[in-house]
């Protein structure tokens, strides 16, 4: 079977995975681009995330589940990889079954000149030399099995709506939800961050929540001032 194809479209990439979450096992074929496999069926067993690698196309191949990249395989055809039992021709009757030979190579051995004149004497000479050469299968080489990479792992900060979240995630694997911090303890991650302009941007946030807690509070002293001396007044007057 030759090699057909120009590789995945991201329509196929995505009728694959939509095959993958209904249980199913597509079947693809290696294009000229996997190397000496080209024209081989595998199945697909798994999509990795692509923006951790190119080659997020786990393909089951003989024993091994190897990585490719979408331009390494393509759709099998409908009825690729079936076996075809090719019929054995009977045996006519009576006929005896062919048996293989060996192949035989015959080596002339060069016969010296007193040899021959023995031979003219009708002395025996040397007979020539016969080696069998027994024929082996070629091995067909197989591409090598690449390790797969870990996942990325991404850990954000965000400031939203007056309050600073952490979350972590690798791949596409969630692994702590966003969860609210101090203003200090963000600022001692960012602390960590050197890159310039960070640290000053949180810093003016957290100036400006203090700010406006300070405004606040004078707001809520003043308040308290009065109902205090309203307070007061009706004591005196009771």
């Amino acid at each position: 079977m030759g090699a057909t194809g120009q590789g995945l479209s991201t329509d196929e990439v995505q009728s694959i995975r939509e095959a993958l979450a209904a249980g199913r096992k597509p079947k693809v074929v290696f294009t000229a681009a996997a190397g000496q496999i080209a024209g081989q069926v595998g199945q697909v067993v798994e999509l990795t995330d692509p923006a951790v690698s190119d080659e997020f196309v786990v393909v089951r191949f003989g024993r091994d589940e190897l990585p490719f990249s979408p331009a390494d395989v393509a759709v099998a055809p409908r009825g690729a990889g079936r076996r075809v039992v090719e019929p054995k021709p009977e045996a006519e009757a009576g006929s005896e079954p062919v048996v293989a030979e060996p192949e035989f190579v015959l080596e002339r051995v060069p016969v010296p000149e007193q040899s021959r004149g023995d031979e003219s004497r009708g002395e025996r000479r040397e007979e020539p030399k016969v080696d069998v050469v027994e024929a082996k299968p070629a091995k067909r080489a197989v591409k090598a099995a690449k390790p797969k990479a870990p996942a990325g792992l991404t850990v954000t900060l965000q400031y939203a709506e007056g309050e600073w979240t952490v979350a972590a995630q690798q791949g596409s694997k969630s692994l702590a939800k966003p969860y609210v911090v101090k203003p200090a303890e963000a600022l001692r991650m960012v602390a960590l961050v050197d890159v310039p302009g960070v640290q000053e941007a949180v810093e003016q946030i957290l100036g400006a929540e203090r700010a406006e807690a300070e405004q606040q509070a004078e707001r809520l002293r003043a308040e308290l001032a009065e109902i205090e001396a309203r307070l007061a007044e009706l004591r005196e007057a009771g």
